[in-house]
């Protein structure tokens, strides 16, 4: 299954795309390690979220590549 990253997957969804429980969904929810929003007394969950999920290494990445542009332009403003 291919996790769209500007999706809304409902809890089911997300159950099914990391093969978890669903007490598992609950308390990763709780304790902010998965971020979702309660719409209508249910969760709703990003895909992006998901995939930071599956790939922790995502934001350090993306971070990275942040910082190397930031660079890039410093060193074009200096000439």
């Amino acid at each position: 299954m291919i996790v769209n990253e500007d999706e809304v997957y409902t809890p089911q969804e997300a159950i099914s795309i990391l093969k978890i429980s669903d007490s598992t969904f609950r308390r990763l929810v709780r304790k902010g390690v998965l971020r979702a929003a309660k719409i209508g007394g249910q969760y709703r969950v990003l895909g992006r979220e998901l995939l930071v999920l599956l790939n922790p290494n995502l934001p350090a990445k993306v971070k990275k590549a942040y910082h190397g542009v930031i660079e890039k332009l410093g060193d074009e403003e200096r000439g």
